[in-house]
């Protein structure tokens, strides 16, 4: 389970997948560095993580903001010694078309999904390179893949990770960096206790993720600690031969043709 003694990760977004990778991280040996924008998230995961012996410091900060980044990371750099890997978590989810989409909603979306990797990319990877090297892992989705209707922003994103994590890949292989993709599907989180309440404050959310599930082959919506552990594989020296590639993990959602 050590497998991250020594190491120092950075993980964007505090809830979700985001704290179940935190955790997995920090319960593998690993300092972090946590950033997210919901301050009660914050306390608790900080809280999670320090009792269960985890040296860890957990930041209110906006990741699509520059400043806030490279001063979260100057911090945790400071206190740590240095970074090993950066998981990107953080993630915005608008409803809406082309059309329906305003302008600050789309920027949003990007600044938010996309934009923050090249920020953690941007003033991490230097102090990655200090240290020799390390792994960044994109939480992206299957909607990078093949999306549904009225979701044009954020699924425009998803496919817009998928294409960073290969330039990054290319980019900084030869520093010791390799950088990988995971798209899940429906994931127990906020985002998707968000879609399965809609518009119905009072609506059966446990209902609503088993007809989610009804989609996937594997008959269920995925858990947060899943997809940690598929993350924590690829930060690690086990996956040290995978880079510039998406791994899926959808419970068989994109494996097959949906007509029936």
């Amino acid at each position: 389970m050590n497998d991250f003694d020594g190491k120092v990760a950075l993980v964007t977004g505090t809830t979700g997948i985001g704290r179940a990778t935190a955790r997995r991280l920090g319960e593998g040996g690993a300092a972090i560095i946590a950033l997210g924008i919901d301050l009660e998230a914050n306390a608790m995961l900080q809280a999670e993580l320090e009792r269960s012996g985890v040296d860890a410091l957990v930041l209110a900060a906006d990741v699509s903001i520059p400043d806030q980044v490279e001063t979260a990371i100057a911090a945790g750099v400071e206190r740590f010694g240095g970074l090993d890997v950066i998981v990107n978590s953080a993630a915005v989810h608008p409803y809406g078309t082309a059309t329906s989409t305003d302008f600050e909603t789309w920027n949003r979306a990007m600044s938010v999904n996309v934009g923050s990797i090249y920020l953690t990319a941007h003033f991490g990877i230097p102090q990655m390179i200090r240290r020799g090297g390390g792994a960044i892992v994109n939480v992206a989705s299957v909607q990078g893949h093949a999306c549904q209707q009225n979701v044009a922003a954020y699924a425009t994103t998803k496919g817009a990770i998928h294409t960073l994590t290969r330039s990054l890949a290319l980019d900084y292989a030869r520093q010791g960096i390799r950088v990988n993709s995971v798209s899940p599907g429906s994931v127990r989180t906020p985002i998707l206790e968000r879609a399965a309440r809609g518009d119905d404050p009072n609506a059966d959310i446990e209902a609503a993720f088993r007809r989610f599930g009804e989609a996937h082959p594997i008959g269920r919506i995925g858990e947060p600690g899943e997809v940690a552990e598929l993350i924590a594989f690829l930060c690690s020296s086990k996956a040290s031969f995978c880079t510039g590639a998406d791994y899926r993990i959808d419970g068989g959602l994109l494996a097959g043709i949906g007509v029936r």
